[in-house]
């Protein structure tokens, strides 16, 4: 398997709303998107790299895994 690729929660989000998700909700430094009845959750620092749990979980729902 491929290595995944490093995100920033910005990139994170770019490639969430081009899949046709939407910004439901902020709750502090974590954003909810919803698509149907999927939810990702992304913790926003800015400029910090994302765990490859988050990475992978953005990766699937927007179908790139």
């Amino acid at each position: 398997m491929p290595r995944l690729p490093r995100l920033t929660a910005s990139e994170a989000e770019r490639r969430l709303l081009t899949g046709g998700f939407v910004l439901m909700r902020t709750k502090g430094s974590h954003r909810i998107y919803f698509r149907g009845g999927e939810r990702v959750v992304v913790p926003f620092h800015r400029g910090k790299i994302l765990h490859p749990k988050i990475v992978r979980e953005v990766l699937s729902a927007t179908g790139k895994i």
